[in-house]
Order: structure tokens, then sequence, then C-alpha cells
């Protein structure tokens, strides 16, 4: 009496993977690579600042403000520069989605300190 065996072994035929990789003439625009960069600054930045503000006992030191106010302005410039090298043709739109979104963020957090300082 010969018992079959329950367990199958399934053998996948290896195919050729041409069909998985897309040759194309997009590049990563310049722009958007360094407004992605000046975007993790100034966020980076205005995150040390209020972490060590917290630590200092909600006294903010001059070298903080001065740090904020630096990156407020690459915030800016990176916004700019993203929102630019958006509009370029034959890109991928992966940096200056990043740039455009963590600038916005940095730029929103400001305006929102701003608008703290005048409420409070």
């Amino acid at each position: 009496m010969t018992k079959k065996s329950k367990l199958r072994l399934h053998i996948k035929r290896l195919e050729p993977v041409r069909d998985k990789y897309m040759f194309t003439d997009n590049r990563h625009p310049e722009k958007g690579i360094l407004s992605a960069a000046l975007g993790c600054i100034s966020v980076t930045t205005y995150v040390l600042a209020v972490l060590f503000t917290y630590r200092n006992g909600g006294q903010a030191l001059m070298q903080y403000a001065a740090a904020s106010f630096v990156a407020a302005i690459f915030s800016v410039v990176g916004l700019t520069l993203g929102i630019m090298s958006r509009f370029e043709k034959d890109i991928f739109k992966l940096f200056p989605n990043i740039g455009i979104i963590l600038n916005s963020l940095a730029v929103v957090f400001v305006a929102f300190l701003i608008v703290l300082n005048f409420v409070i």
C-alpha cells in the first residue's frame, strides 16, 4: 500500500524580470533636493529650539532665537525652491513634495509662534 503525501512541493518557474523595470528619462531636480534638505534643517532647528527652551525652564536664549530666525529664512527659501522645482518637466516629484511639506510645516510653526506671542 502506498501512502500519498499530503505535503506538495510547488516549484515556481523563474520568469524574466524585464517587465518590472521602467526605463525613463526623469530625474530628481536639484532644487527639489535642496528644498527637502532646507526643510529638514528648518524642522530640526525648530524642534531642538523648543526642546532646549523647555529644558531651560521656558526661558529662550538669544542663540535659540537666532537659530530660529535663520531657520525661518531657510524655510521660506526652501518653500520657494520646492514650488519652483515642482513645475519642472520630466522629474520625479518625491523631493519637491517632501520639501514643500516640510517647509510649509516650518512656516506654519513660525506663524503659530508669532500668533501665540501676541495672545499670551
